[in-house]
C-alpha cells in the first residue's frame, strides 16, 4: 500500500513536464500514451518543431494530432497534410468525429469542404500550390503536420515535401511524421537548419511483437530461435528447406534430367493454415494486380468460407449501402455480384486496377474484422491504416517496371509493419512462402535490417523555378534551393569524397616513385604506350560505329513484306516486316515484324550488328491484324513455303579489317625508340604504370564528384532559367505573363503544357479532343507494348497530338542543349479513352476498348480521368485573355464527370 506523498511524487514524475495543453489531450485517449509520443507533444508545446521516426503502427499519428490539439487550445490554424487522397479522406474523418464538422476541412484534388476552418487536413500538393499562390487561407497557421514525411524520397513527388519544408512561413511550427529510417539524426538536422529548432524523436520499438516464420510445403516455421537473446536461424527450418531443395532435384531428375520448378504452397492452403493457427486477419502480399485477382477466384473455387452467417449479413449491408449510388450498368462491368460474393465469404484483392470506391469498401471491411484474408498488391503497404494479424509475402523479388528486383530491407519492413493489431493482437506474424532456391539466411537478413536511409529525389522543375524568382527574384531563389534536403546531402557526401581524393594523390606519389626508370624519364614512356593504346581502341570503336551507322541505314530502306534474318539474340532467326518502324525524331528505325515464331515484336539497331539485307518478299494481306494468332500462323506459314529448303547459309557476322593509321605508327616507332624501352625492369615499372594510371583516372573522377556535388541543385536551377529566359518565360528577374501562367500549371510535363497552351495548338478542338490531347501530358503507360500503337480520335485530335509531339522534339532540343533531360514524350496511350469517356460513350465500351488495344482496369480509368480532369482544372486557369480553352476545359471536365468518376472520392 503506498503512501498519498508517494502516490504525488509518482504522479508529479508521470504528468510534472506536462503543459495545459498536453494534460487535457491526454483525456482524450482511453490508454496511456507512450514514451516516445509524450516527449514529442512536450517538445512542440515548448516551441520546438518535431521529427518523429517510428515504426508502422506504433502510434506516430498521435503527435500530429496533438498539433491539432494545440492550435485549436492556441486560437491557431492546423494544416494536417498526407501524401494520398484516401489518407487525407481517412484522416478527415478520424478529426470530425472528434473536433465536429465546423472546426475540420478537407482539400484535395477531388473535393474542397470548409477550407478556411481551423484545421484543414490536405494532400501534401495542396499546401505547396497554396504557398506559391501566396493564399489568404495561410493566415494564422501556426502548426504543419507532414505526414508520411519519408515520401520525399519518392523521385516522382518527393520534390514536394521538400518545398512544403522550405517555404513554409517561420512561425509555423512542423510536426514531421516519419517510418523508422535509418538517418533520421543527418534529416533532423537538416530540419533544424531550415526551420529553427528540432527535436528529434526515433523509437524503433513496436508496439506489438512482430514473428517472423516461413511456410515450406503446408507447415509454417519460426525463422528464428524463440529464446536467443541475438537472433539466431532455426536449424530445424535450414534442414528442412534442405531436404526440400534435395528431394526436388531428385524428382527432377528421375524425370526430365532437370530440376522441377518448386511452388510455393497453394493459396488456399495458406489461407487455410493460417485459419486453423488462429493468424487471421491476413494480409498476403501478391506483386501483379493479376495474381491477386486469381488468388481470391483459387479460394472461391476451393469452398472457402471465413465468415459466419451474422458477419455475411453485415457484410452485405455494407456493401449494398456503400455501392447504391454507383449506376447499375456500370455494376455490371465491374462484376459486382462476384466482388460481392467474395466479401460476403471473408475474401478480396486490393490493388489499384481496383474502381476506388470497392477499394475503399474492402479496407471498411477489413479494419471492421469482417473480411478476413486480403491479397494486395505492395501499394497497400504505403497506404492507409489497415493493419493485419498477419502478413504473408509469397515472393522476395517484384517486377520494378524495368527488371524483377530483390525486396529491400525497407521494403520488407514497410510490408511487415501490417503485421500486429495494436489493442488487439499481442503479437504479429509475418510468414514468407518458402520456393526452391530461396534461402532462410536471406529471409533473415531482409528481417534483421529493421530500417533504410533516406535520400532526398529533389530537383528543381520550371514551375518550381518561375514560381521561385517571382516571388523572391534569382538570387534568393538559388539561395533557397541550396537550402534543400538534396543539397545537405550532397555537401555531406563531398566531406568523404575530399578526403578519400587526399589519400589518392598521396597513393598516387608512391606510384610515381616505384615506376622511376635509370635509363630515362619512365612516365613520359608510360605516357606513349598509353596513347598507343587508346588510339587503338578509338578505331576499334570508330568501326564499330560505322558498322552500325551501315545497319541503320539499311533498317531504314525495309518495306512492308521483306524477309529479313535477325543475326542474333533473342530474336536470332527469320523475320517479315510489318511496319519500318522508321522514326522522324532521329532515333533510329524500329521495325514491327512477325519472327517465325509467330511473335510480333518491334526490333531496334542493337539487334543488328551489321546491315540487314531483304533475302525474300511477301505480300502482307491488307487487312492483316497482328494480333490474331491465326493471321500471324498464317503468314509464317506462307513464309517457310516460300523459303522451302533453300539454304541460307550462316548469319552474316561483324568482322574488323586492320587499318593503317599513321599516328599509330608513329607513335609505335617512338615507344621503340625511347630509352626505357631497353630497359630489364621495363614490364616491372610498367605495372607500376599501369596501377597509377588507373588511381589517376579514378582520382580524376572523384575531383569531377566533388566539383559536381558542390551546389548541384542550384546549377541545375540556373540551366533550367537560361530554358526559361530563351522561351520567353523569364525576363532577368522578371517573369513575363506567360511565365505566370506557367506558375499555375503543376503537372509533370509543366512547360510542354505551357508551351502548347501558348502555341493554340487546342484552340479549335471541342472538349473530348481537347481531353484526347491533353491526357497525352498526364498518362504514362504501366509497362510498353512492343506489338501494338495507340488508338487516337482522327482529324483535329491527331494533327494536334502529332505537333504536340513534334513540339516536346524541340524542346527536348533545347534542354539537351543547356545541359538537361526533364521532359519525357508525350504518352498518346490514353487519349482514344479520354475522347470516348467525354463523348459520353458507356464505361463496358470504354474499358474493352482500354490501352493500346488491352482491356483498361477500373481503378486506372477512374484515376487517370481524375488527373486529367486536374490538369484541365489548371489549364483553364493558366489560359490567356480571350481563349477558348477555359471553356472548352470545363465542358470536357463536365462530361467526364459522371457514373463511376463522378461518384470516385479517390484519385
Amino acid at each position: 500500500m503506498t503512501t498519498p506523498a508517494e502516490r504525488y511524487a509518482a504522479f508529479r514524475e508521470k504528468y510534472g513536464d506536462d503543459g495545459p495543453a498536453l494534460r487535457s489531450f491526454r483525456d482524450l485517449y482511453e490508454f496511456e500514451l507512450d514514451d516516445f509520443q509524450i516527449d514529442a507533444c512536450r517538445a512542440l508545446e515548448a516551441g520546438d518543431g518535431v521529427l518523429v521516426a517510428a515504426p508502422t503502427g506504433s502510434g506516430k499519428t498521435v503527435v500530429g494530432e496533438f498539433a491539432v490539439h494545440l492550435a485549436l487550445e492556441q486560437g491557431r490554424k492546423c494544416f494536417y497534410t498526407t501524401p494520398i487522397k484516401a489518407l487525407s479522406n481517412q484522416k478527415y474523418n478520424d478529426l470530425v468525429k472528434r473536433y465536429g464538422t465546423a472546426k475540420v476541412g478537407l482539400l484535395t484534388g477531388d473535393n474542397s469542404v470548409n477550407g478556411e476552418a481551423p484545421i484543414v487536413v490536405m494532400t501534401t500538393e495542396v499546401l505547396r500550390n497554396m504557398l506559391y499562390a501566396g493564399s489568404a487561407t495561410l493566415a494564422g497557421l501556426g502548426f504543419a503536420v507532414m505526414d508520411e514525411v519519408h515520401y520525399l524520397a519518392d523521385r516522382f513527388r518527393g520534390a514536394v515535401w521538400e518545398e512544403v519544408i522550405i517555404h513554409l512561413p517561420e512561425s509555423v511550427r512542423l510536426a514531421a511524421l516519419s517510418a523508422t529510417v535509418s538517418n533520421a539524426e543527418e534529416f533532423g538536422e537538416w530540419l533544424g537548419e531550415v526551420r529553427g529548432d528540432t527535436t528529434v524523436i526515433v523509437d524503433e520499438h513496436r508496439p506489438v511483437p512482430l514473428w517472423q516464420h516461413m511456410m515450406v510445403g503446408n507447415l509454417i516455421y519460426d525463422l528464428f530461435m524463440p529464446d536467443d537473446e541475438t537472433p539466431r536461424i532455426n536449424p530445424t527450418l535450414m534442414r528442412v528447406t534442405r531436404d526440400a531443395e534435395r528431394l526436388t532435384a531428385g524428382r527432377g531428375r528421375r524425370g526430365n534430367g532437370r530440376p522441377s520448378r518448386s511452388r510455393p504452397p497453394d493459396r488456399t492452403q495458406v489461407i487455410e493454415k493460417l485459419d486453423s493457427e488462429g493468424l487471421l486477419p491476413a494480409i498476403t502480399f501478391i506483386f501483379s494486380r493479376a495474381g491477386c485477382d486469381a488468388a481470391v477466384q483459387q479460394c472461391l473455387n476451393a469452398g472457402i468460407r471465413l465468415t459466419t452467417e451474422r458477419e455475411r449479413h453485415e457484410i452485405r449491408q455494407l456493401v449494398d449501402e456503400r455501392t447504391a449510388h454507383l449506376p447499375d450498368e456500370d455494376l455490371a462491368v465491374l462484376g459486382y455480384l462476384e466482388w460481392r460474393d467474395a466479401l460476403e465469404r471473408g475474401l478480396a484483392a486490393h490493388h489499384a486496377g481496383m474502381l476506388p470506391a470497392f477499394k475503399e469498401v474492402v479496407e471498411e471491411l477489413f479494419t471492421r474484422g469482417l473480411v478476413k484474408a486480403v491479397f494486395a498488391t505492395e501499394t497497400l503497404a504505403l497506404g492507409i491504416n489497415m493493419p493485419a494479424r498477419s502478413v504473408v509475402i509469397e515472393k522476395l523479388d517484384k517486377w520494378n517496371g524495368e527488371t524483377h528486383a530483390d525486396l529491400t530491407p525497407g521494403e520488407y519492413t514497410q510490408l511487415t509493419g501490417r503485421a500486429g493489431r495494436r489493442g488487439i493482437d499481442v503479437e504479429g506474424h509475418a510468414v514468407v512462402l518458402w520456393q526452391l532456391g530461396m534461402d532462410p539466411l536471406s529471409v533473415a537478413g531482409l528481417a534483421g535490417t529493421r530500417t533504410y536511409p533516406l535520400r532526398s529525389s529533389f530537383q528543381p522543375s520550371y514551375n518550381m523555378a518561375v514560381n521561385l524568382v517571382g516571388q523572391f527574384g534569382r538570387e534568393r531563389a538559388r539561395t533557397l534551393l541550396e537550402e534543400s534536403f538534396a543539397q545537405f546531402q550532397a555537401d555531406r557526401a563531398v566531406v568523404g569524397l575530399a578526403k578519400q581524393l587526399r589519400k589518392h594523390e598521396e597513393a598516387l606519389e608512391g606510384y610515381q616513385e616505384a615506376m622511376t626508370c635509370h635509363l630515362g624519364d619512365f612516365t613520359e614512356y608510360a605516357g606513349l604506350r598509353r596513347r598507343l593504346s587508346d588510339r587503338e581502341a578509338q578505331l576499334a570503336k570508330q568501326r564499330g560505329a560505322a558498322r552500325r551507322a551501315a545497319a541503320v541505314r539499311s533498317l531504314e530502306a525495309l518495306q512492308p513484306g521483306d524477309v529479313i534474318r535477325v543475326p542474333g539474340g533473342r530474336r536470332a532467326g527469320l523475320a517479315i516486316v510489318l511496319d519500318p518502324g522508321r522514326n522522324p525524331r532521329g532515333h533510329g528505325p524500329s521495325p514491327l515484324v512477325l519472327t517465325i515464331g509467330k511473335q510480333v515484336k518491334k526490333l531496334d539497331p542493337a539487334d543488328f550488328p551489321v546491315p540487314v539485307e531483304p533475302i525474300e518478299k511477301l505480300r502482307i494481306p491488307k487487312n492483316f491484324n497482328g494480333r490474331s494468332p491465326k493471321e500471324r500462323a498464317n503468314l509464317v506459314s506462307t513464309l517457310l513455303a516460300k523459303i522451302g529448303d533453300r539454304d541460307l547459309g550462316k548469319p552474316p557476322r561483324a568482322r574488323d579489317h586492320a587499318v593503317e593509321d599513321d599516328e599509330i605508327n608513329e607513335l609505335r616507332r617512338r615507344v621503340r625508340q625511347h630509352p626505357c624501352h631497353g630497359c630489364d625492369e621495363r614490364e616491372d615499372h610498367a605495372r607500376w604504370a599501369e596501377r597509377y594510371y588507373k588511381l589517376l583516372r579514378e582520382t580524376e573522377g572523384l575531383r569531377r564528384r566533388v566539383e559536381g556535388r558542390s551546389h548541384v541543385i542550384s546549377r541545375t536551377f540556373d540551366r533550367i532559367c537560361s530554358v526559361l529566359e530563351q522561351l520567353g518565360y523569364l525576363r532577368g528577374e522578371t517573369v513575363t505573363e506567360e511565365g505566370r501562367r506557367l506558375g499555375r500549371i503543376y503537372t509533370e510535363l509543366d512547360l510542354l503544357t505551357a508551351e502548347c497552351l501558348r502555341s493554340g495548338l487546342w484552340e479549335e478542338l471541342d472538349p473530348a479532343e481537347l481531353a484526347a490531347c491533353v491526357s497525352a501530358l498526364v498518362f504514362e503507360s504501366r509497362q510498353a507494348d512492343d506489338a501494338r500503337r495507340p488508338k487516337i480520335p482522327a482529324g483535329r485530335a491527331q494533327d494536334a497530338l502529332t505537333s504536340m509531339v513534334r513540339l516536346w522534339g524541340e524542346l527536348e532540343g533545347i534542354e539537351s542543349d543547356h545541359g538537361l533531360e526533364t521532359i519525357r514524350e508525350p504518352d498518346l496511350g490514353f487519349a482514344w479513352a479520354a475522347f470516348r469517356w467525354t463523348k459520353g460513350h458507356s464505361l463496358d465500351a470504354v474499358l474493352m476498348d482500354g490501352v493500346n488495344g488491352s482491356e483498361l482496369a477500373a481503378g486506372d480509368f477512374v484515376r487517370w480521368i481524375k488527373q486529367l480532369m486536374d490538369l484541365l482544372g489548371q489549364l483553364g486557369n493558366a489560359a490567356p485573355e480571350g481563349s477558348k480553352i477555359k471553356l472548352t476545359a470545363t465542358k470536357a471536365m463536365d462530361a467526364m464527370r459522371r457514373g463511376v468518376v463522378a461518384y470516385s472520392s479517390l484519385a
